[in-house]
Order: C-alpha cells, then structure tokens, then sequence
C-alpha cells in the first residue's frame, strides 16, 4: 500500500526530464547548435525529446529504476540521521551502541554458518538485526535527551518559587496577583513535564537494557546453531515491543504539547524517536 501510494505522488515525467543523461543530451544539443550556428539541433533535440518525454516516463522499467532511486536516496537520508545522532551521544553511549553493534555481528556470524537451505531465515535475521540496532539507537539518544533535560530543570527550586510566590500572593495588587497566579500555573505545568519526563527515561531505559539482555541472549544461542526461524520470531517481538515504547512516549509527549502550549516543546516529539523505517541496513561506524 505505502508503494503505491509513494507510487502516486511521483510525477514520472518530470523524473524522465531531469534525468542527469537526458539534461547532459540537451546541453549537448545546446552547446552544438552554438557552435555551429544552426537551430537544427536544436529542433532536431526538440522533437526527439518530445518522443522521450511521451514515451520514457510511461516505461514500467523507468518507473522500477526511479522507485529503486527514491528508496536510496531515502536509505542515505536515514543513514546520515542515524549516524548524526550517533555522534551527538556522550562517549558512554556511543560505547554502549557499538558493543551492542558488535554483538549484532557475532550473531549474523554464527548464522552464516548454516547450510544454504536455511539461508533465507538468515538474511531475515540480519534484516531485524540491523532494524533492532537502528531502534536501539534512536532510543539511546531519545534517553539522552531526556537525561539532558532533567539535568538543566531543578525541582527543588521550582517548587520553592511557587510557595515563595503563593505565601505573598493575597498581599500583592490584583493586577501582580492576576500574573502570579499565571505563573503559578507554568511553573506546576514543568513540575508535571519533569515527572512525566523522568518517567519516559526509565521506560526508555528499561526498553535499551531488554534490547541489551535479547540480543546477548541469541548471541549465546547462536553457539549452538538452533532454529534461525525461531530468532527471528524472537526478534520480531522485541522489535514490535519497542515500537509501542516508542508510540507510547511519542503520544504522552504530543498529549502533553497540546494541553501545556504555552510552555513551548521542551521536549518535542521529534526528540523521541520515531517508528522504526523500513531501511534495513546497518549503521556503518
């Protein structure tokens, strides 16, 4: 369905005229009919571009290789966001990441041991590796934004203005009462954020030292060569369970926006991590 959909909103004509071979004809064209001092080639180019143009984008080969394009292009994006965020983590955290990379590729070792009947369920086991790994580091870095932010936020001091600013509230004109009242309010609103932060972080994790135990699991399991379509079966579920630690957060976040707008995205739901991608493939360190 997202093929199709992705599908749609491609407009194949307008692909097939910015096709780097067909510009590179055109400037051809250009440059001949320059130097020779003749609008022929130009008129010649016209109209075999018109051909192109009416038949090339209509080709179900053209359209494979641009879909193939798109999801490259779509591939390298994710990747440079992956690796981005890799670099923004503390070197704790990086450290963490890699051992768990390492381990990811003990695993698809072990596995690739196996005959060629079973080697099917082991490129669908390097399949969810890497997906796992890629969720494992969206979440590394969400509980590093998370943690950034309880850091920078003092509970003890808020809640020490707010009674400073209730015990002088009633001796104060109504118009500074009106204020403080509001202010009251905001600060009560970050004391929330704070509990509701703190909480998302011990979900989060609790979340990456699940992934940590799982994987070090079927790594000890991969010794012994069992059944690669029962890891996967393995994977599958810890790969659905973190994708609903995820949307979890990624909903309190947004339902929490909404009903505090005037406190402005401390934490937006960007900073959380998103679904996991459909992009398969490793982040190279």
């Amino acid at each position: 369905m997202s093929e199709k959909m992705e599908d749609s909103s491609i407009s194949y004509l307008k692909e097939a005229f910015l096709w780097q071979y067909n510009l590179i004809a055109l400037a051809g064209a250009a440059a001949f009919a320059l130097v020779s001092g003749s609008a022929f080639p130009l008129l010649l180019a016209a109209g075999l571009e018109l051909i192109y143009l009416s038949t090339v984008p209509h080709s179900s080969r053209f359209r494979r290789a641009v879909l193939a394009w798109k999801f490259e292009a779509r591939r390298r994006r994710e990747q440079k966001r992956l690796w981005q965020l890799y670099r923004e983590l503390p070197r704790e955290m990086q450290s963490r990441y890699l051992e768990l990379d390492k381990t990811c590729r003990e695993i698809f070792s072990n596995y690739g041991r196996l005959s060629a009947a079973s080697r099917l369920f082991t490129r669908q086991l390097g399949d969810r590796l890497s997906s796992l790994l890629e969720a494992y580091l969206r979440l590394l870095h969400s509980a590093f934004l998370h943690r950034q932010h309880l850091r920078l936020t003092d509970p003890g001091a808020i809640r020490r203005e707010i009674a400073g600013l209730a015990r002088d509230l009633e001796a104060e004109p109504p118009k500074v009462q009106e204020i403080n009242r509001k202010r009251i309010e905001i600060l009560n609103k970050r004391l929330e954020k704070y509990d509701q932060v703190k909480e998302n972080q011990a979900v989060i994790d609790a979340q990456c030292a699940a992934i940590e135990d799982v994987l070090r699991l079927i790594r000890d399991q991969s010794l012994t060569i069992r059944d690669p379509q029962e890891l996967t079966d393995q994977l599958d579920h810890v790969l659905h369970e973190v994708e609903h630690t995820e949307e979890t957060i990624r909903e309190m976040e947004a339902i929490f926006e909404m009903a505090t707008p005037e406190l402005g995205p401390a934490l937006s739901a960007d900073s959380v991590a998103p679904t996991r991608r459909q992009s398969r493939r490793r982040l190279k360190s």
